[in-house]
C-alpha cells in the first residue's frame, strides 16, 4: 500500500504522496472533464487519464469507475450532474420548484432541506457533484436564465445559497449522502448587456465587489463551497475564464477557496473560437490554466495542450500541481479513494423520489406561492361555485410547471413531458380533485398556446365563461421561451394568451389568474383587470396541488417576490435597490415624480411584495442605539400584529440606506429578514440585527470601508417605501 492509499493519513499527506507519483500526462488528465453524450470520450479514459465525467448514467458510471480503479494509480473519477432543483435529469427522482420559485419562500432552512434531499438522491445514483446553486443576480428579465436564480438581491442570494450549499455538502465534505456544491456562474453573468446570455458585460471591478461578488464570498467563506464555475461571458473586455484577478486574487487568495474552479461548457475553446483573446486552442489552454481554472469542462484538446505547454517550458508545472491538488483534495474528502468509490445502487430505489422527499417538494411549492392581487374573491368559497372554467396553456403543461433543467441530460431545452409525468400534479389534475371534493362542475379548455400563435379556442372559451361562476386562467411561458439559448426581446404574454384573457374577462365572469412562468413578464393588464393574481413561477411537480390549495384557502400564502416585475420591457432594469440622481426626479414637467415621460419608475410588482388572507400592522420601531462604531451590532425591533382573522407567516424585512457617502449607493439594501408566525389577532416584538461592518462601501481604490455618518434603517413587509417604518442612526469613530 502506498501512503496515498492509507485512509488513516492526513489528506494533505496523501495528496503530496500521490502528486509525487503522477506523470505529467496523469496530471493533465485530472484537469479534464468530458461529457457522456459522446461515447468516444469513454474510450479515452485510460489514454488521456481522464479525471471527471458529467451527465453519465448509472451503468456508465460504474463501468468507468471500475476502469479507473484498474489504472496504474487507481485515481477515482468524480462525476458531475446538473441537479439544479432536485435530481431532475433522471426520471422518478424528486423535483422541487425552481430556484426563483423557492426563493420566494425566503426560507433558508427549506433550501437546506431541499439540498440535503437532493444530495441523497444524487449520491444514490452514483454522482458526486452538482453544478448548483446559481448565484447570478437577475437584473434583466429578458435574460433566458432568470428562473435559475434566487432573484435580484445579492444579500438574499448569499443567504439562500449558503443554506443550499450546507445542505448539499453537510457539516463537513464527505460521507455517503453528501455531494460537492458548485457556485455559479462566477461572476456577473446575469449582468450582460441587453439580457443576452454569454455576452459582454460592462461590469467594473468596483461593481463586482459591491454587488456581484458578495454572494460568492459568502458561499466560500461561510458555507465552504467546494467549487466555483466560471461564466461564459466577458466583463470590461476580459472573459471570466481568463480573469486571474477573479480566479486567483479574489477566490483563492483573498477568500481562501479550498476546492477548485471548473470552467463552464467549452469555455477554454471559446477563448479562441468565440471571444478571440487566444490565437489558438493551445494558447486558450494556457490562458485558462494560468488564470486559475483547475478543471476544464468539455475542451478535450486541453489534455495534449497542457502536456506540450509544460514540456516546452511555457507553463509552470507548479500551476498544474496546484490545480491537480485541489481536485484530488475533494476526491479524498468524498472518500472516493476509500470506501465511497462505488455507489451502493441497491439503495437507489428506496432513496430517489421517496415519500419524505415528495412531502418536502409539496411544502416548497406551498411556501413559494405569492399572492399579488386579491379584490376579495380569494379564498374561493366552494359553496358559491356551481361551475368553474379552467382555461389557459399552463393548466396541464408539465414542462411549463417544472421549468428548466427537469427533462433529461444534455441541456433541459430537450424537454420531454413524459419525464416526471406520473409524479406531477398539474393545475388541471388538482382542480378535478377539488371539483369532486367541493361538488362543482369543472370545464377545461386550453384556449391558447404559449408558443403556437395560431392555436385559438377563444370563442369556445367565451361561451364556457358565460356559463361559469368563475374563470381560472393559467398563463405564462414554457420551456421553449426561457432557459439557456432563449433570451427574449419582448416580455408580453405570447401566442393568444392576452386575447384569451381579455375575451373571458369581458363576459363579466370573475377572473382569477394563475401565473406559471420562468420570469417576470409584462402583465399590467392582469393587475388592472383580473380579480386576483397568484404567482407560482415554476412550482415543481406538486405545484398544481399547492396552487389549488391556495385558491381555496386550505393554505394561507406567505411567499414574497424576490424579483420585481416591470410594467414594460422598456422600463428595465427595474430592481428595487436602485440609485438616486435621475434627472427626471426634480423636473417641473413631471411634478417632481421620478419616472419616464411615458412609464412610471416604480415596478409593477416590487421586490418583497406579497399578499395574504390576513393583514399585518407594523408599529413601535426601536433601535438599540443611535450611535455605533465598527465591530458593533445594531438591533432593530418592531411590533408586528396580525390584524386579520387567519393565522399567517409574515416575512419581516430590514433595509438600510447610507444617506451620505464618498460614492453613490443604492437607496436601500436588504440586510436582514425573519419569518414570523402569528395567529389571528396576535402581536409579537420582532428583533433583527445589523452588523455595522456590513455597512461598507467599495471605494474607487477598491477598498472595503465603513464610513462615518448618518444611516437609515427601514423595516416592513416589502421594499415599497410606503410599507416601511424608518429611523436614523449614526456611525462614528
Amino acid at each position: 500500500m502506498f501512503p496515498y492509499q492509507n485512509s488513516q493519513l492526513d489528506t494533505e499527506q496523501r495528496i503530496a504522496d500521490l502528486l509525487a507519483r503522477m506523470t505529467l500526462e496523469e496530471k493533465a488528465g485530472q484537469l479534464l472533464q468530458l461529457p457522456a453524450h459522446n461515447p468516444e470520450y469513454f474510450e479515452q479514459l485510460e489514454e488521456m487519464h481522464i479525471g471527471s465525467y458529467l451527465h453519465c448514467t448509472d451503468q456508465q458510471m460504474h463501468q468507468l469507475q471500475q476502469r479507473a480503479a484498474n489504472t496504474r494509480l487507481g485515481i477515482p473519477l468524480i462525476f458531475g450532474i446538473d441537479a439544479i432543483h432536485g435530481h431532475c435529469l433522471e426520471n422518478d427522482t424528486t423535483v422541487f420548484p425552481t430556484q426563483l420559485a423557492t426563493s420566494c419562500s425566503w426560507d433558508a432552512q427549506l433550501h437546506r432541506d431541499m439540498a440535503e434531499a437532493t444530495a441523497k438522491e444524487v449520491r444514490a445514483c452514483g454522482h458526486h457533484w452538482t453544478f448548483s446553486p446559481v448565484l447570478c443576480v437577475a437584473r434583466d428579465a429578458r435574460w433566458g436564465r432568470v428562473s435559475e436564480t434566487y432573484g435580484e438581491d445579492p444579500w438574499l442570494i448569499g443567504e439562500l445559497a449558503a443554506a443550499t450549499i450546507e445542505g448539499y455538502q453537510g457539516e463537513q465534505i464527505g460521507g455517503a449522502e453528501s455531494i460537492l456544491a458548485c457556485a455559479k456562474h462566477y461572476v456577473g453573468y446575469g449582468d450582460t448587456l441587453g439580457g443576452r446570455d454569454s455576452y459582454e458585460g460592462d461590469t467594473s471591478k468596483r461593481k463586482l465587489l459591491s454587488t456581484f461578488l458578495p454572494p460568492f464570498e459568502k458561499a466560500v467563506k461561510q458555507a465552504n463551497c467546494a467549487s466555483l464555475m466560471t461564466g461564459y461571458h466577458s466583463m470590461d473586455g476580459v472573459p471570466a475564464t481568463n480573469n486571474s484577478w477573479l480566479l486567483r486574487d479574489v477566490a483563492k487568495d483573498d477568500w481562501g477557496l479550498e476546492g477548485f474552479i471548473v470552467t463552464d461548457w467549452e469555455n477554454v475553446t471559446s477563448l479562441h473560437t468565440k471571444q478571440g483573446v487566444a490565437e489558438s486552442r493551445k494558447h486558450a489552454s494556457y490562458l485558462a490554466l494560468a488564470a486559475g481554472n483547475d478543471m476544464m469542462m468539455s475542451s478535450p484538446h486541453f489534455y495534449q495542450d497542457c502536456v506540450e505547454l509544460v514540456n516546452e517550458g511555457q507553463l509552470d508545472i507548479a500551476l498544474v500541481d496546484d490545480a491537480v491538488a485541489r481536485i484530488l483534495r475533494m476526491k479524498f474528502k468524498l472518500g472516493l479513494f476509500d470506501e465511497q468509490r462505488f455507489a451502493d445502487v441497491s439503495k437507489k430505489a428506496q432513496v430517489i423520489g421517496n415519500d419524505a422527499h415528495w412531502d418536502l417538494s409539496l411544502q416548497a411549492s406551498r411556501k413559494s406561492m405569492v399572492l399579488l392581487k386579491n379584490d376579495g374573491i380569494l379564498p374561493l368559497e366552494s359553496e358559491r361555485l356551481q361551475r368553474v372554467l379552467l382555461v389557459g396553456p399552463n393548466c396541464d403543461d408539465v414542462v411549463a410547471q417544472l421549468g428548466d433543467w427537469s427533462f433529461g441530460s444534455m441541456q433541459a431545452g430537450a424537454a420531454d413531458d413524459s419525464f416526471h409525468r406520473e409524479d406531477t400534479t398539474t393545475v388541471l389534475d388538482a382542480f378535478k380533485l377539488a371539483a369532486e371534493r367541493y361538488g362543482f362542475e369543472l370545464d377545461y379548455l386550453k384556449g391558447a398556446d404559449c408558443v403556437d400563435a395560431e392555436f385559438n379556442e377563444i370563442s369556445e372559451a367565451v361561451e364556457l365563461a358565460k356559463q361559469a361562476d368563475l374563470v381560472v386562467a393559467c398563463v405564462g411561458d414554457t420551456l421553449r421561451l426561457n432557459g439557456e439559448f432563449h433570451d427574449r426581446a419582448m416580455l408580453d404574454l405570447t401566442g393568444q394568451q392576452q386575447a384569451l384573457l381579455e375575451a373571458v374577462q369581458q363576459t363579466g365572469t370573475p377572473l382569477v389568474v394563475n401565473y406559471i412562468a420562468s420570469k417576470p413578464l409584462t402583465i399590467p393588464w392582469i393587475k388592472e383587470h383580473a380579480n386576483a393574481l397568484l404567482c407560482a413561477f415554476n412550482p415543481g411537480c406538486k405545484g398544481g396541488q399547492a396552487i389549488v390549495e391556495t385558491l381555496f384557502g386550505e393554505i394561507n400564502p406567505s411567499g414574497k417576490l424576490t424579483i420585481s416585475f416591470p410594467h414594460h420591457v422598456g422600463q428595465l432594469p427595474v430592481y428595487y435597490n436602485k440609485f438616486q440622481g435621475w434627472h427626471a426626479q426634480n423636473s417641473q414637467y413631471l411634478d417632481g415624480q421620478e419616472r419616464y415621460i411615458d412609464l412610471p419608475m416604480e415596478p409593477l410588482f416590487a421586490f418583497g411584495e406579497g399578499l395574504q388572507y390576513t393583514a399585518y400592522r407594523y408599529q413601535d420601531m426601536q433601535l438599540s442605539a443611535s450611535e455605533l462604531r465598527t465591530g458593533e451590532v445594531l438591533t432593530v425591533s418592531v411590533e408586528v400584529s396580525n390584524t386579520g382573522e387567519r393565522d399567517g407567516e409574515e416575512i419581516v424585512q430590514l433595509y438600510f440606506n447610507d444617506i451620505y457617502s464618498s460614492v453613490t449607493t443604492p437607496i436601500q439594501n436588504l440586510c436582514a429578514y425573519q419569518n414570523v408566525s402569528l395567529k389571528a389577532g396576535e402581536s409579537k416584538r420582532v428583533s433583527l440585527s445589523l452588523a455595522v461592518d456590513e455597512l461598507y462601501v467599495i471605494t474607487p481604490e477598491l477598498e472595503k470601508r465603513v464610513e462615518n455618518g448618518d444611516f437609515e434603517v427601514m423595516v416592513g413587509g416589502s421594499s415599497k417605501p410606503d410599507s416601511l417604518l424608518c429611523k436614523r442612526f449614526t456611525v462614528v469613530g
